[in-house]
């Protein structure tokens, strides 16, 4: 363990915290789930970042999952630096977003139409909005420990009995509109059909994480959302696709792709826009038609469809689909997580690492479940958060950057070569050993 110098992060946290929340801009950067001081990078290269004490970290958060190419990839940047020298913002029509428009509705036929924002949660708040206008409907289904941005109806957690109206998860969230969402357990399809037993003619839109990954990775049984789309159809219930994590990073078309399902809408984020800040929702022509200007929907945004993000996520996706990644990445997060298991195994150690495509997680303690599966938040062993914060900081001691939250995944990218991986696996062990 290297006791890394960090004096400019620990200035500039100092200064950070009198002009800005928590000294940060969003709330995992302040390293709160796991104590110390955060990292402020200078620069970030490859699969590397640097901070600004000239400290150089082997990077598994990958701006939280973008980055399938690594940072600042020669490719993606040469169309950057082109879309720069044509101007980085216009407030009008233009022909970048068409691009990628027509690009992506090309590509994945459950998407006809698409509209371009700036974040997911713009996407989500558009989609349940779309959804509303289009049913008539005002209810929303969310599942617990699924998270869909910081959409007001969406920081909701479930009430004390099943299917009863949800509490309000942040201050500031009023109980009347926590009262039109309903949430209910993952993993558990019985408590969905009770639910839309009750509520159906009120549920406009049911939204989920195909694959949950902002609570831990929570891997859900195989015919979850064939059943899921099912039981919602059966109600006229429309069923929403969260994928601004898994879309294009699971699989090309996501996890809807990856599972041979159609959503009604879906949202994306992160991997459109190569790394620049992008959203966008889309669906069925029918349904995106209620959006304004088309329709009564109203939606609207200044800087959506950014020319520069549109030309770096089109790049992006030209060449995901050109060099088709996503098995190469699946098999190397799979071995990674084999052979931590192993280590952990021969120290004595309770640990597993979930993983599912690009994705793992570290799971801390002893996992009590038949399959040894965690399915849902409460299977989370109770000391994941002190033991993993233990793991972190040995590692970010190492020159290791997981995400700075024991409940985030990691992401890998093709810039994390095999001896790279090894860096990670060696690291850990000594971690786990120590």
């Amino acid at each position: 363990m290297t006791n890394l110098n960090i004096s400019k992060s620990e200035a500039l946290f100092e200064r950070a915290k009198k002009v800005a929340p928590g000294g940060v801009h969003s709330p995992v950067r302040g390293f709160r789930g796991v104590g110390g001081t955060p990292r402020f990078i200078q620069e970030a290269k490859g699969a590397f970042l640097k901070d600004v004490d000239g400290n150089e970290y082997l990077d598994f958060c990958m701006s939280w999952g973008p980055l399938l190419f690594g940072h600042q990839d020669e490719e993606i940047a040469d169309a950057v630096r082109s879309a720069l020298g044509r101007g980085w913002s216009f407030g009008t029509a233009e022909p970048y977003s068409l691009d990628l428009a027509e690009f992506i509705t090309k590509e994945i036929p459950w998407v006809e139409k698409i509209r371009f924002v700036n974040s997911g949660t713009e996407a989500v708040m558009a989609a349940i909005r779309v959804a509303r206008g289009a049913t008539g409907r005002n209810k929303i289904l969310k599942f617990e420990g699924c998270y869909h941005g910081h959409v007001d109806s969406m920081l909701v957690k479930a009430g004390s009995g099943l299917a009863e109206m949800a509490s309000p998860d942040s201050a500031g969230v009023s109980a009347q509109i926590a009262a039109e969402t309903i949430v209910v357990p993952l993993d558990d399809l019985v408590a969905l059909e009770r639910a839309l037993e009750l509520h159906g003619k009120d549920i406009a839109a049911i939204i989920v994480e195909p694959v949950p990954a902002n609570n831990g990775l929570l891997l859900q049984r195989e015919n979850f959302l064939s059943e899921l789309i099912r039981i919602a159809h059966k109600a006229g219930t429309l069923v929403i696709f969260d994928e601004v994590i898994t879309g294009f990073r699971i699989s090309f078309g996501g996890m809807a792709q990856y599972a041979g399902l159609k959503p009604d809408l879906v949202t994306y984020g992160k991997v459109i826009g190569g790394g620049f800040p992008v959203g966008a929702y889309g669906g069925r022509a029918e349904l995106m038609n209620f959006v304004a200007p088309s329709g009564p929907v109203y939606q609207a945004g200044t800087l959506s469809a950014n020319p520069v993000a549109m030309t770096a996520g089109l790049a992006m996706l030209k060449k995901l689909k050109r060099e088709n990644p996503y098995e190469r990445l699946a098999t190397q997060a799979r071995q990674v997580g084999i052979r931590i298991e192993a280590i952990a195994k021969d120290a004595g150690v309770p640990l597993r690492v979930q993983s599912f495509a690009s994705l793992f997680w570290m799971i801390l303690g002893d996992v009590k479940t038949t399959d040894g599966l965690v399915r849902s938040p409460e299977q989370t062993p109770a000391i994941q958060k002190e033991q993993y914060a233990r793991i972190f900081h040995r590692l970010l001691s190492d020159g290791i950057y997981l995400a700075p939250s024991g409940y985030e995944v990691s992401f890998l990218s093709t810039a994390h070569t095999d001896i790279l991986l090894d860096r990670l696996v060696d690291s850990v062990g000594r971690a786990i050993r120590q």
